[in-house]
């Protein structure tokens, strides 16, 4: 059995690594599975791309298609065409898709098109805001699965609700918290570490990204000069993502204890993380992982599709106003921030229970003659 395994952008990085490990152990112990790693090229600077698959010990892909920056109908069309042709000349039997990006959707939507079974890492998860490309992208692909990996409860509960039948519906953890655990013991310091004479427990960690809060420069100003204004001091260091810096430059935005740097590898980034006081975020992977951590979270979205990390984890949604930090802040500094605990399953043990399935699936579509190809494999997603 062949697995298209796909990832394009920063977040899939962390999610494909325990699958590709548990993978390579059952193939190792025998097994008949074996998979391709398919790299779009979505992300294709090396700190938002090469660095992740060093330091997580992810092979070289197999494939990559290199699409590119662009629009994202651009990278759509570009990622529909070539996996749409890799197919046509190498056909596997289950295309393995993680998180939401538009990789994620694209490949879902090529792979259903050309009779290849879909499996969604991460399905089920919804913020209700359809301003959010993810959350199309989310959409669109449970639509097209054949198999829903689930972290939490909630996003079966999501799935249900779409009409997806229960015995599709695998809640085998999180892949990104595996990842985590394994990576943990090798946080290494960034250079702005020492260059900032940064201590533990003595400055925020910022990272924004999303249309809401970067896309004008004024609301963005007003957005950093309030959680200046309330970091006692702190130093706020702010790995900047591209799309943030392009509209920062020429802006003028400044202040004494705010510190912009380049994006990080994920090594250098979790131990700033691991380290902070506490993040300052619009990001939903970072709330998962702040909550594992136990550092306290601020989300400066109006929802979130992990609600576990609120109701259970660190996390607290601010929302994008503005004059929603000060009194949040103050509760952080003053040390009244709620307890948290780890959602169920947040174990480091995702991606083998992941394969088991996948594994165990294969097997009763090969029945006892062997394999015999997706053709079988998908009659046994449908039953």
């Amino acid at each position: 059995m062949l697995i298209d395994i796909i990832a394009g952008a920063r977040p899939n990085f962390m999610k494909i690594a325990p699958i590709i490990e548990a993978l390579d152990a059952r193939i190792a112990a025998g097994s008949a599975l074996s998979f391709r790693l398919i790299h779009t090229g979505q992300h294709y600077d090396r700190n938002m791309s090469g660095s992740f698959f060093e330091q997580l010990g992810i092979p070289e892909p197999t494939v990559n298609f290199n699409v590119g920056g662009g629009t994202q109908a651009e990278q759509t069309a570009g990622i529909l065409v070539a996996y749409e042709k890799l197919l046509a000349e190498s056909r596997s039997d289950l295309c393995l898709v993680v998180g939401d990006v538009t990789s994620t959707m694209a490949c879902a939507i090529t792979a259903k098109k050309m009779q290849v079974p879909v499996a969604h890492v991460e399905a089920g998860i919804r913020s209700g805001d359809l301003s959010m490309p993810e959350e199309i992208n989310r959409m669109v692909t449970d639509a097209l699965t054949d198999y829903f990996f689930t972290t939490s409860e909630t996003a079966n509960a999501a799935l249900r609700a779409s009409g997806a039948a229960e015995e599709r519906i695998f809640f085998v953890g999180n892949t990104m918290i595996d990842t985590l655990l394994k990576q943990r013991p090798r946080f290494v310091a960034p250079a702005c570490w020492n260059e900032l004479g940064l201590e533990a427990g003595k400055y925020l960690v910022l990272t924004l990204h999303r249309p809401a809060n970067v896309d004008q420069v004024d609301g963005l100003a007003e957005l950093l000069g309030m959680i200046v204004e309330h970091s006692r001091g702190y130093p706020i260091v702010f790995p900047v993502h591209p799309r943030t810096a392009r509209i920062l430059e020429g802006a003028g935005i400044a202040a004494s204890n705010l510190y912009l740097v380049e994006p990080l590898p994920y090594l250098e980034f979790n131990f700033l993380v691991s380290h902070a006081f506490a993040v300052v975020t619009d990001s939903g992977g970072i709330t998962e992982e702040t909550t594992v951590l136990g550092i306290p979270c601020l989300t400066l979205r109006d929802n979130t599709e992990r609600p576990e990390t609120v109701t259970i984890g660190s996390n607290v949604l601010v929302g994008t106003d503005p004059g929603r930090l000060p009194p949040v802040m103050h509760e952080l500094f003053e040390g009244r921030w709620k307890s948290s605990g780890i959602p169920a399953l947040w174990d480091g043990g995702a991606g083998h229970r992941i394969v088991e399935i996948i594994e165990r699936i294969f097997m009763a579509a090969a029945g006892p003659a062997g394999a015999h190809g997706n053709a079988d494999f998908a009659e046994v997603a449908a039953s």
